[in-house]
């Protein structure tokens, strides 16, 4: 918003700072921060919507996670809402739509959690409905999306290691990507079982997509990297900065011992942004790369319940894959902090697709 009354602040001394990407990606990310760490002390003190734990789940977990307020993500997504707006280009469609589709996935979460609290039990809106939900709003930005592409970038595929390579896939595309933002989004739900553990990954991978949307949105370095230039996007920078910082200042409360969850109202919302920034700027096979561990978690799931389903046996000892490693004798700090190093090295070789092809 800053950035669009510019032409009206010109004589304050250094406010072209504001015409610089980066430098409102650190104002973003600091202004967020601060939203956080202002809010959060009051609504832990202050919340009465206490976190049901699954009967069926880490004996542990009955004792050492009753009572705990949920629903802090959405300071999550208020933080990096207001941020996005305040430093961000406000006639930036994609900016726009990024926020929408975060802003939506939002309120699915809250109807979820909002009824588990209610309810007192773990069962929130139901999952083919609230699937049915994520799909919607999916495919409809992903509409939304395609329409504002250039000619040459609309309704390809691209692919990360290879140069110069697209697939024109027509309406495909937009079934393809709309997966992408579901199965983003319930990635990170999965993963979002343990103090710490979802945010962390969240972080690096809205890095790794914030300098991503960088490097595609500037035509000098998109052509010298060979990979496809989409005007505008840049400034999905902002939005990425902005969710750092409203995470890296849910993590000082959440880190074990959690004093607060972000619920789905937080997870289901930012696993949609990061689909939905990946999808934006074309790299959703790199978001996966990025994101491998929501992929191991979410594919760990899927896993177990295909095999008890054929041989009424378990593979893991219970998923998703972080409560087989609990079950195994692991610490909960042990595992937060191992998977935290795994998602470190899937962000590396994530940004490492942007040389190599």
């Amino acid at each position: 918003m800053l950035y669009n009354f510019l032409p009206y602040l010109d004589f304050i001394s250094g406010i072209n700072l504001l015409r610089y990407i980066s430098f409102r990606t650190m104002c973003a990310l600091m202004t967020s921060l601060v939203i956080s760490f202002l809010l959060y002390p009051a609504f832990i003190r202050h919340s009465s919507c206490s976190q049901p734990i699954r009967d069926y789940g880490p004996e542990s977990h009955l004792a050492r996670k009753q009572g705990i307020p949920t629903m802090g993500g959405a300071i999550i997504i208020a933080g990096t809402i207001i941020s996005s707006l305040l430093w961000g280009n406000i006639q930036n469609h994609y900016l726009l739509l990024l926020i929408g589709l975060t802003v939506a996935y939002a309120i699915v979460g809250f109807l979820d959690d909002f009824l588990k609290v209610k309810r007192n039990n773990s069962h929130g809106v139901r999952w083919r409905q609230k699937l049915l939900l994520q799909v919607v709003v999916a495919a409809v930005f992903s509409y939304l999306v395609e329409s504002l592409r250039a000619p040459d970038v609309a309704c390809r595929l691209t692919f990360p290691f290879l140069k110069n390579f697209t697939i024109n896939s027509g309406i495909f595309l937009m079934f393809f990507t709309t997966v992408v933002i579901v199965g983003s989004s319930n990635a990170v739900n999965l993963t979002d079982g343990l103090d710490g553990l979802a945010t962390f990954p969240s972080m690096l991978a809205s890095l790794c997509l914030g300098i991503i949307s960088y490097i595609v949105g500037h035509h000098v370095f998109a052509s010298y990297l060979q990979i496809a230039y989409i005007a505008s996007v840049g400034e999905l920078c902002i939005f990425c900065g902005a969710l750092i910082g409203s995470c890296l200042g849910f993590l000082w409360y959440n880190a074990p011992p959690a004093m607060i969850f972000m619920g789905d109202t937080g997870s289901l919302a930012i696993g949609g942004a990061l689909g939905g920034v990946s999808v934006i700027i074309k790299h959703e096979f790199v978001l996966a790369i990025i994101g491998g561990l929501f992929v191991l978690e979410a594919c760990s799931v899927m896993i177990q319940v295909a095999y008890f389903r054929i041989t009424g046996r378990r593979i893991f000892l219970m998923a998703p894959i972080h409560h087989h490693f609990e079950k195994k004798g692991w610490t909960e700090s042990t595992v937060v902090i191992r998977f935290w190093i795994i998602s470190f090295v899937f962000a590396l070789i994530g940004l490492s697709t942007l040389k190599i092809r």
